[in-house]
This record gives structure tokens, sequence and C-alpha cells, in this order.
């Protein structure tokens, strides 16, 4: 499904413009939100491969991509090496002290941010940068901090929706997917 933004969300589209960052919740965003564990006590977790492309898309047109989470994993060490994802703050509960602090090493303005969010947790966050967004699935109170809601659930395409989003407000979706056809 390719992401279609209407001119008359003018709010939404110049925000989008600006972002140079998008940064991500795991659990609930770059996954489904739930936890399987292994009789071995091994943690199990898909992520969408069609999100992993449009990370990689985002990344070819200069905007980089970053990672705060609650939670601390090899398993998502490892994804987001695969990713070529190296702004990685995990074990966070205060997202919002996490993203000032990525700040403090980073040269980007609140307003060249975007975070896609689904719990409590990213509200702070959401309510800060240019651009935050809430996963379909998302608690009420989330999608009501958010400038834009996407259509796909969390782990579901979530994460390809907005990338698609912002190239095309960007002005770089067709090119970007030009490369493909």
């Amino acid at each position: 499904m390719t992401t279609t933004i209407t001119t008359n969300n003018q709010k939404l589209v110049s925000s989008a413009k600006a972002i140079r960052l998008l940064l991500l919740d795991v659990d609930g965003v770059l996954t489904d939100g739930r936890l399987y564990y292994g009789n071995n006590g091994e943690e199990l977790k898909a992520f969408n491969i069609q999100d992993g492309l449009g990370i990689k898309l985002l990344q070819r047109n200069d905007i980089k991509v970053g990672i705060i989470t609650g939670r601390s994993s090899e398993l998502l060490a490892r994804r987001a090496a695969e990713l070529g994802i190296d702004l990685v703050v995990q074990g966070r509960e205060d997202k919002l002290i996490a993203l000032q602090e990525i700040l403090k090493t980073h040269d980007y303005q609140m307003e060249e941010i975007a975070f896609l969010g689904d719990d409590l947790p990213d509200v702070a966050v959401i309510r800060r940068v240019g651009l935050g967004v809430a996963v379909a699935n998302a608690r009420h109170f989330v999608v009501k901090n958010s400038v834009w809601q996407t259509t796909a659930s969390g782990g579901n395409g979530a994460v390809r929706e907005l990338v698609e989003m912002i190239l095309q407000a960007q002005g770089k979706l067709n090119s970007t997917l030009a490369e493909y056809l």
C-alpha cells in the first residue's frame, strides 16, 4: 500500500517536509507488542520486513533512523545492526530524557524529528517533536497527542506507512520507488 497524503492537511505536509531524523519505539511499533518466551528463557520478537525496507529507504534519502525503547534486548541490537541503525537507546523508561541526551550529541532541532509510538511512555516525546505519530492500534491518549495516525498497526507496516508519507511530503517517494520499478 502506498500512503497518500492530501494537500488539505498542510500542517502535516509541512511537518513531514522538515524531517531529518525518525525515532521509533520498538514493542508495539517495530513489533506487534507481544513478547514470546521460549522454554529456555529466550525472548523472541517478530519484525516486519516491509518496515525494514522502509527504514533503508529513509536512510538512502539521508534521513537518519534511531530507536528509543524502554526494554533492553540483544535481539533488538541485532536487528538494528542489520538495518544500519546506530542510534539505539535501550532500557530507558523516560524517553524524553533519552531524546534530550541524543540532542546533546546530534545536531537536530525538535521540528526535524519524527517519533512513532503506541503507549504512555511515548507521549512526552510525541508531544515535543515536529512530527509525533501514533500507530493504528495505539492507546487513545497517544492518538490524542499525535499529529497523525497510521492505518497500519505496530509490527504490521506502520513504520513503512510513515516512511512513505515522509518521503511523499518531501517529494522523494516517486524517485525512490522508481529504483525498483
